[in-house]
């Protein structure tokens, strides 16, 4: 991957996702450069997403000395963004909606942690909560730093006729009232932004990524920038990994702690605790809501084949009201199959790279079918969930192919899928360095297959 180091240094205010902190182990906390204690830092994941996509993050952070009780990630229950901010939708979120769910969620990690003060850090959507708390929801008292990562500050489009009524165009009332005043600064917040070059699907001249190719979206590469505060261009960066690639977490870390990290790679841990939360779609849209009654199941696996190395699971459970899977302690130099069974859902067979560290925000969500699956013998996908896969920047490949519907230019997809006949077989995904086997199961039995790359 090609990219350049941040270009300007910038205050990051991090926008957070909560999950329950789980301590394990006890490190010393990691003191800024002035010698004190560095606030809670809360993780803000972006429009459909979850807590799950900042694992990396607070990885880093804690390989860099940020102990694991200091570290939360919030799960917005309805993580989509309405159609027309201003109108209810099912299933759906406005801003309103998130900036009570955040300010919630800051206060119990004040109260847990006894801090007066957290660091934001946000990616896409999750800035505008953020902008949103700090300037209309008295989150400006609470908050030491914001961090920014890829949200579209000044629309995705300004426009009179497109997104017409979202929060993501510049011309509606939300962006409106946000960048009202001269700068985009909140009194007593540090703040940072850090954008694309030009690789930011979200913030580019022309509106192809929003439907409209050819028509003027009224907004430039610059599109995530704040008005007088720092802002870090990472080169080449796409637009999720302006928040949870590597460089993303060094401009991050830096801000916060006002020091450089002492490493950007993950420390690993032998026996990692692992837990997160079953959740499930409801009318074609995905949730951050617990499923209760999920069958969860985890197979250790060949690291080359994929196969089972028996047929007896290392960790069954079925969710209760929490959705909570786990606990499962794993093996860091290990590959698993996880299987997530849930009623009205393909049976969704997950395959992810050893886990370096204990976690406690490894969501499970199911992969419905999709068009063009139903006379398939197998379907096997591949899936980068803090990224997009760049044709020329990236290696990547799905049985020694690239999918079909991942072009060339700006990177913008984020998954790829293949068929197969319905003879059990090995499918192996490489995105750069990760490779991750798998094996394929009949889909007329209603299963599917991914593999989910962690970088």
């Amino acid at each position: 991957m090609i990219v350049g180091r941040p270009t300007r240094r910038a205050v990051v205010t991090g926008a957070a996702a909560l999950a329950p902190a789980l301590a394990f182990g006890r490190q010393r906390q990691a003191p800024t450069r002035n010698g004190a204690e560095p606030p809670p830092i809360v993780f803000v994941h972006g429009n459909g997403d979850s807590a799950a996509l900042w694992i990396n993050n607070v990885w880093r952070f804690e390989s860099n000395g940020i102990q694991r009780n200091q570290l939360f990630a919030i799960d917005f229950p309805y993580p989509l963004a309405r159609t027309d901010d201003s109108k209810p939708q099912a299933l759906r979120s406005s801003t309103d909606d998130q900036m009570r769910e955040l300010a919630a969620f800051v206060a119990q990690v004040r109260s847990t942690t006894h801090r007066r003060k957290v660091a934001l850090i946000a990616s896409s959507r999750g800035g505008n909560a953020v902008r949103n708390y700090l300037k209309n929801g008295g989150g400006a008292e609470f908050a030491s730093h914001a961090v920014l990562c890829g949200t579209p500050n000044k629309g995705i489009v300004v426009s009179d006729t497109m997104l017409v009524g979202s929060e993501f165009n510049g011309a509606m009332p939300f962006l409106q009232g946000l960048n009202s005043g001269p700068d985009d600064l909140v009194p007593g917040v540090e703040m940072m932004a850090i954008r694309s070059d030009k690789n930011d699907k979200y913030s580019q001249p022309d509106a192809r990524f929003v439907g409209h190719p050819g028509k003027p979206t009224g907004v430039g590469y610059d599109a995530s920038e704040l008005r007088g505060a720092k802002n870090v261009v990472l080169e080449g960066l796409d637009h999720r990994e302006t928040a949870f690639h590597k460089l993303a977490f060094a401009a991050q870390y830096e801000f916060i702690v006002g020091k450089p990290a002492g490493t950007l790679f993950i420390a690993q841990e032998p026996l990692p605790t692992l837990n997160g939360k079953a959740s499930g779609i409801a009318e074609g849209v995905y949730t951050n809501l617990p499923m209760s009654g999920a069958e969860v199941e985890i197979f250790e696996v060949d690291p080359k084949t994929g196969d089972r190395k028996s047929n007896i699971p290392v960790h069954r459970k079925t969710t209760g009201a929490d959705g909570l899977w786990g606990p499962f302690v794993a093996h860091s130099e290990a590959y698993y199959e996880f299987v997530l069974r849930m009623e009205g859902e393909p049976a969704t067979h997950i395959y992810r790279s050893p886990f370096l560290r204990s976690s406690d925000i490894v969501h499970l969500r199911p992969q419905p079918f999709g068009k063009g699956d139903e006379g398939a013998g197998a379907v096997v996908m591949m899936s980068r969930p803090r990224g997009y896969f760049g044709i020329g920047r990236d290696k990547f490949s799905l049985d020694g192919k690239v999918p079909p519907g991942i072009t060339e230019g700006v990177p913008a997809v984020s998954t790829g899928k293949l068929s197969f006949d319905a003879k059990p077989r090995t499918v192996v995904a490489v995105f750069n360095n990760e490779t991750i086997p798998t094996r394929t199961f009949p889909m007329k039995d209603n299963h599917i297959v991914v593999a989910e790359f962690t970088n």
